[in-house]
């Protein structure tokens, strides 16, 4: 530390949680002095407000827990600001924290498989954060997946921008990435930037992705770059392409094909992308592809040789049963639990226990009133003339005190 660094009230604030953190963890009041001595000496010459601080915790640390002692002073040593009004910084983005494209560097560099799923809201974002999943991608899928359309092409950047945000809110850890929907990029390199901006600071994305590798994507990929964002590429099948490539089919499966997907890469690369998804594609153009490009490949339906994979969160789960989900599911994509059908069990069995009356019952009716109140209401309802109504609240008071408790009490009022 270098002297004069404590002057400010925010370092200052900063030294007073580490000291506090440190004191408690090692739950030694002597431990906790000689840390306050030690942090003293470093900030020799640099604010008598400081020194004076850390030597009263060292002082009043003595016979008192060292967070009680501390979290006094530290509140007395701030600016005059409240303390939760203090700025402290950026959040942090540490690769344990948060993954970035230098932790996803380091993973492809060690031959570590990156892993992504593609989810579309808060739900689905939480479970994929808990998983540890490196990279969540917003895909524009969502219209097929969520909305039940036949193709990803009616999804807006509006439509994109609502699920980015439910996302971003429900994953704190892994790299978020969303799709430019289609329209969005295609008319200038002006217009993708604007489009890709707006995923970023509407949408709390991370990266965007945008598929094809013919030049106006290429220029297009290169200018969101030069913009200062962060781009994944994708080739191969290209749902946004269907209309040139007469439905959702596989590509590569020719020399020509081949070729194509390798050099498309390559000019994705060379635009500056961090990542390529190659989607259905034969396992041996993938591994061509992977093995002459610097940056990761993700696979979709690709084979085990690329630098990572990627599915649809409501695909691996299983968790549509519905004949036209059943359609679109792909071939390569593997199920990993069969949620759709818990899913379907759980709501037949709720309806049938609401339509035979087993629900709710006394576990499930927490919010009790006390017999006096319920007798000054029934009152109060017979005077007003509502007869049935008293009689109905009373019975019902019977009722839940014949059931017994609920299942978890309430506070009184």
């Amino acid at each position: 530390m270098q002297k004069g660094a404590c002057n400010s009230p925010l370092n200052f604030c900063y030294l007073w949680q580490l000291l506090e953190y440190l004191g408690e963890m090692v739950n030694a009041q002597q431990s906790t002095m000689r840390m306050a001595r030690q942090l003293t000496h470093l900030c020799s010459g640099s604010g008598v407000g400081i020194r004076k601080g850390i030597m009263v915790a060292s002082r009043r640390v003595e016979g008192l827990p060292c967070s009680i002692s501390l979290r006094g002073v530290r509140v007395r040593g701030m600016s005059n600001l409240p303390e939760n009004a203090v700025y402290g910084g950026p959040k942090s983005q540490s690769p344990w924290k948060r993954i970035t494209l230098n932790h996803l560097a380091r993973k492809y560099e060690k031959g570590e498989p990156i892993t992504m799923v593609t989810a579309y809201d808060y739900p689905s974002a939480v479970h994929v954060d808990m998983a540890g999943i490196d990279i969540c991608l917003v895909g524009d899928s969502v219209g097929m997946v969520v909305h039940g359309h036949d193709t990803t092409l009616p999804v807006t950047m509006e439509d994109m921008l609502l699920h980015c945000r439910a996302v971003a809110r429900g994953a704190s850890r892994p790299l978020l990435v969303g799709d430019l929907p289609f329209g969005s990029y295609e008319e200038s390199k002006e217009q993708a930037v604007a489009s890709a901006t707006r995923l970023l600071k509407e949408g709390g994305m991370d990266a965007i992705k945008l598929e094809g590798g013919t030049p106006s994507r290429v220029t297009a990929a290169k200018a969101i770059v030069e913009a200062g964002i962060a781009v994944m590429g994708h080739v191969g099948l290209t749902p946004q392409a269907i209309s040139v490539l007469g439905g959702f089919r596989p590509q590569g499966r020719n020399v020509a094909s081949a070729t194509k997907v390798l050099d498309s890469a390559l000019a994705l690369q060379d635009a500056g992308c961090f990542s390529i998804v190659l989607e259905c594609v034969p396992s041996p153009v993938a591994a061509a592809v992977t093995s002459a490009l610097r940056i990761p490949t993700i696979g979709i339906g690709a084979g085990p040789n690329c630098g990572g994979q990627v599915l649809v969160y409501h695909d691996l789960l299983q968790m549509m049963q519905h004949p036209h989900h059943a359609q679109v599911t792909p071939k390569f994509c593997k199920h990993y639990g069969n949620i759709g059908a818990a899913i379907s069990e759980a709501l037949s069995k709720y309806r049938e226990e609401v339509v035979s009356k087993k629900f709710p019952s006394a576990a499930y009716t927490p919010y009790r009133i006390s017999q006096p109140d319920v007798n000054d209401f029934v009152t109060e309802l017979d005077r007003r003339g509502w007869d049935k109504a008293g009689a109905a609240a009373a019975a019902a008071a019977e009722d839940d005190s014949n059931a017994g408790d609920p299942r978890i009490g309430t506070l009184p009022d």
